[in-house]
């Protein structure tokens, strides 16, 4: 897949023992990192979709660490070399990896199946409670080309 310009993607190593398994979702001498803001986990319940918004000014860096989700990316940017493009990833205990998601691209995610999907994000910027730095779209606008519904066949 072509990803959208600034998408970056890492494959997870889960590391397995006796006593359970580790894997390290984000390490300060990874390409994909740029600088720490904090870190948080967030949920979506199956059949419901969080999305559209995006940042201006800080990056998201997710991997999902329970459950499957279905994260979709959408690229409204003028200039860039991918504006207009779209990019789907499952995420999960499936396919454990690791999304960056740059500033100005609309992301929003899904659970897939019937578990909670438990996202933990490692955003560049501090949450500001008084002016947070999100903008939003409903789930369903007609200007960003993408469904949510679970494609059959």
């Amino acid at each position: 897949m072509e990803y959208i310009s600034g998408v970056k993607v890492r494959r997870l190593r889960l590391i397995p023992d006796d006593r359970g398994w580790l894997m390290e979702l984000l390490r300060m001498d990874w390409e994909e990192f740029e600088k720490f803001g904090q870190a948080y986990a967030t949920t979506c319940y199956p059949g419901v979709v969080k999305a559209w918004h995006y940042h201006k000014l800080q990056t998201d860096h997710f991997t999902c660490v329970s459950g499957l989700a279905k994260l979709a990316l959408y690229d409204p940017r003028d200039g860039s070399p991918t504006k207009g493009m779209v990019n789907e990833f499952y995420l999960g205990n499936l396919n454990p990896i690791l999304v960056k998601i740059p500033r100005n691209v609309y992301h929003g995610f899904t659970a897939a199946g019937n578990e909670m999907a438990i996202i933990v994000n490692f955003p560049t910027n501090l949450y500001n409670y008084e002016k947070p730095d999100e903008y939003r779209l409903p789930y369903d606008d007609p200007s960003i080309p993408y469904k949510w519904a679970v494609k059959m066949g």
